[in-house]
């Protein structure tokens, strides 16, 4: 690729970053996001599949009511959403799927990019960089503070490589933009609906994380913890806090009383565990004894196993929590993500794709990552089959980590990680996963 092609490419990356920056949508709400995407894979010449051809229903987690659903929808359409791909969507169904097929048989290749945003409100301080430019988010409360815009922006652009050479391609490709990231609670909905069966290569990326060098690429992330996110009601009676406490059952204490016991909840021998309350509200006034309180935790292990003994552990101090203080608890499980590791047989490809890039100025083999990713999902289906995948990083300094207000990239990963990716499709044409040829002639009808 030459400079001016590059330059030409970065320049409809960064500004569709900005835009989708200015707009952020959270999980199974990203309508304008979803329908932007649609109709650029469709302009390019890709099989389209939205709404449940994307994703199975039933299968998704943490879904919003349906008040809010509808809310999103309707400021969808007033912000100009084509209603062509909304009504296709409704119901938050907003997977995107893209689809090219190579005039010869080859491997079938699945490329995930997330595109929720988080629900943190923006810095407005005067040197965070989308405030000096212009395009920091309109909407209270919501901000692209983990790099999900840019991650849509290399998608887009990688589809629009892959699609200017077409001729050259073999096999097929799946273009898998994927909803409800944060909170692990969209991709298993994806693998249900069968968006990787068959697939030989998965291929996906994070922008920053724990490579913060611009031009640095980590070829494979290991390590993912499995998690458990959880919302849980708490449900007492309300009593004047003056004339009549006894009368009362303070939801709120037993709320605290909980969060206090699932932070002590003991490590384990086997592994590596983790629990955070990041969020506890409840009561309605000063001299009000609450009656309701509610809670967002999450749970983490460095295996399934653990996890489900922190699960167990949570279950517990729970519900003797509502006990000691007379109130009731309900608790629903809103995301789940699976512990996994890349394929390290991958990484040589990696590094020699990497060697022929100008911009790529450090490459690391592999790196633990300590966290977890929905994308779990993906690459232990592609694993069963036989197929391999990996979970690389795409390094940029940061402005703030992620999920801090004043969260930002260098815009000059995007057409990084865009190159990589695509040299990396066509690496595989010439490298297929699977030994069997039949495996590379699979396409999902």
């Amino acid at each position: 690729m030459n400079h001016e092609e590059r330059n030409r490419l970065l320049t409809g990356m960064v500004t569709c970053r900005r835009d989708i920056h200015a707009h952020p949508e959270p999980g199974w709400m990203e309508y304008r996001t979803a329908s932007l995407v649609a109709a650029r894979l469709s302009a390019l010449g890709y099989e389209v599949a939205t709404g449940e051809q994307a994703i199975r229903s039933e299968a998704r987690m943490g879904v919003p009511d349906a008040a809010t659903l509808r809310f999103h929808e309707e400021k969808a359409l007033r912000e100009g959403v084509d209603p062509f791909w909304l009504e296709r969507m409704k119901g938050g169904h907003t997977a995107v799927v893209g689809v090219l097929r190579g005039l010869k048989p080859g491997p079938v290749i699945a490329l995930r990019f997330d595109m929720d945003c988080v629900e943190i409100g923006e810095s407005d301080a005067p040197d965070h960089l989308p405030c000096q430019l212009g395009f920091s988010s309109n909407r209270s409360g919501l901000m692209h503070a983990c790099g999900h815009d840019g991650h849509v922006a290399i998608g887009l652009g990688v589809a629009e490589m892959i699609a200017g050479r077409r001729s050259e391609l073999a096999g097929e490709v799946r273009l898998l933009f994927q909803p409800a990231e944060e909170g692990c609670r969209g991709a298993k909905a994806m693998v249900e609906v069968g968006w990787l069966d068959g697939a030989d290569y998965f291929l996906c990326g994070h922008i920053g994380l724990k490579s913060r060098i611009l031009g640095e690429i980590v070829a494979s992330v290991d390590g993912f913890l499995s998690t458990t996110k959880i919302d849980a009601m708490f449900r007492g009676k309300e009593a004047h806090a003056g004339n009549s406490p006894e009368l009362g059952s303070n939801a709120l204490l037993a709320a605290c009383t909980a969060a206090l016991h699932l932070h002590g909840i003991s490590r384990h021998s086997e592994g590596a565990t983790r629990v955070n309350v990041g969020m506890l509200e409840g009561g309605s006034g000063r001299n009000v004894i609450p009656g309701e309180a509610r809670m967002k935790l999450e749970l983490r292990g460095e295996t399934e196993a653990l996890n489900e003994y922190m699960a167990r552990e949570t279950s517990r101090i729970l519900a003797s929590a509502a006990s000691m203080y007379g109130v009731s608890c309900e608790w629903e499980t809103v995301g789940r993500g699976i512990s996994a590791e890349g394929d390290r047989s991958l990484i040589p490809m990696i590094e020699q794709e990497c060697a022929g890039m100008d911009t790529v100025v450090s490459f690391v083999p592999s790196i633990p990552f300590g966290a977890s990713e929905d994308a779990t999902f993906m690459l232990r289906k592609v694993q069963e089959q036989g197929g391999r995948g990996v979970y690389m990083l795409f390094g940029s300094p940061l402005a703030a980590g992620h999920h801090q207000s004043s969260f930002d990239f260098d815009e000059r990963v995007l057409g990084i990680a865009a190159e990589l990716i695509v040299r990396l499709v066509f690496a595989c044409r010439n490298g297929a996963a699977v030994s069997d040829p039949a495996m590379h002639t699979n396409s999902k009808e």
